[in-house]
């Protein structure tokens, strides 16, 4: 293709690079998005779709996620993306756990959040453990969407409305305003930033080298349930009280950790906790498990699974449901941060999500990113 001029180009159209493009498109900027895939595939499809807040670790990311929200809930509307549930209720199965959401509940994050004795959840739907259970929270911050619905829809929505131009198919081998040299060619830019998801190795190896980066591989599964309450709404229970931090930096905490570290070691040990999320179709998408390496191996052990499955059984009622669908993804992690925003010069960014929480931070770090490209909204 011949030399096209733009305001701003976004290598990566994952969520990340596409949350950059509507920030950058509000301000009315001439944006091209390229991506080396022929359609969404990598991470920002590969998930719960669930945009958390309770949970996420407090400051930055928790304000974050609530920004993220509002945003999602407004670019649903217009792009016509199905919100199809709202809310959280996090179970806790042992006094150890209850005593996290107490103290939870009783902090700045706990706004606007519900404890609940295990009778009072029989009352949002049907199908828990409730009789099992020392209590629970409910949130009524989050969102919930088909990520792998969503993401082709939000960047249909970018190219029809906002003018964006989207090139897919396309390498990027050089990145470096006024110019980037890509398989369709030079392309110019006045600005970019790369959002290069978990390849740290294409474009700015040298930079981001530095954050002694890594990937984190999970399991995911998608299993029939025609009668599961449509009331619910997403579930998690107490293994994810010990990986999202703001649970996990709670005093009460600690004892929680020791308790499952008997209970179930196994299940830590390959960082599995549990999210289950309902799809339009009555399905449930659930997972999920974390193991980390710098290049993850392709496989994806049955037992991994079988221990997701083992807490959902603790959580709900009934039979095993059949899994109709089972993928494995990867993203960018740290060890020392939830995501970075790199400068190597004026017109050139670098970000990186590094925890997990691309669907719930994105829309609320790309539009700090594209302020201090431009400066603040007037």
């Amino acid at each position: 293709m011949s030399e096209r001029s733009f305001d701003l180009a976004i290598v990566g159209a994952g969520i990340c690079g596409l949350a950059h493009a509507l920030a950058a498109a509000r301000r009315g900027k001439r944006v091209v998005v390229l991506d080396r895939d022929a359609q969404a595939n990598g991470a920002s499809i590969r998930n719960f779709g669930f945009i958390t807040v309770t949970g996420q670790e407090e400051g930055e990311c928790w304000s974050r996620a609530l920004r993220s929200r509002d945003v999602w809930a407004e670019v649903a509307e217009a792009a016509g993306i199905p919100i199809l549930q709202r809310g959280l209720l996090t179970i806790a199965r042992r006094s150890e756990a209850l005593a996290v959401l107490e103290e939870f509940a009783a902090s700045e994050m706990g706004r606007d959040c519900r404890l609940l004795a295990p009778a009072a959840m029989d009352a949002i739907g049907d199908g828990l453990r409730t009789r099992d259970f020392a209590g629970g929270l409910h949130s009524p911050h989050e969102l919930r969407v088909e990520s792998r619905e969503a993401i082709p829809r939000l960047a249909a929505f970018l190219k029809e409305r906002h003018g964006v131009t989207i090139l897919r198919g396309t390498v990027v081998h050089a990145a470096a305003p006024p110019a980037l040299t890509t398989s369709r060619g030079k392309i110019a830019a006045e600005a970019v930033v790369v959002c290069p998801g978990d390849d740290f190795a294409t474009l700015h190896p040298e930079r981001l080298a530095a954050y002694g980066l890594t990937r984190c591989k999970l399991h995911m599964m998608r299993l029939r349930h025609d009668g599961f309450d449509t009331r619910l709404p997403p579930v998690m229970s107490d293994l994810g009280m010990i990986r999202y931090l703001g649970y996990s930096k709670l005093p009460a905490a600690a004892a929680l950790r020791e308790r499952l570290e008997i209970e179930q070691r196994e299940h830590i040990a390959n960082g599995v906790h549990l999210i289950v999320v309902r799809s339009a179709d009555g399905s449930l998408v659930v997972g999920d498990s974390h193991h980390y390496a710098a290049t993850p191996d392709p496989f994806a052990p049955t037992a991994v699974d079988d221990l997701i499955l083992d807490e959902f059984a603790l959580v709900f009622d009934g039979p095993a449901p059949e899994v109709v669908e089972r993928w494995t993804g990867t993203y960018a992690s740290a060890k020392d941060r939830l995501m970075l925003v790199d400068a190597p010069s004026d017109a050139l960014r670098i970000v990186v999500i590094t925890s997990g929480t691309g669907a719930s931070t994105s829309f609320a770090i790309a539009e700090e990113v594209i302020a201090d490209l431009y400066g603040p909204v007037a």
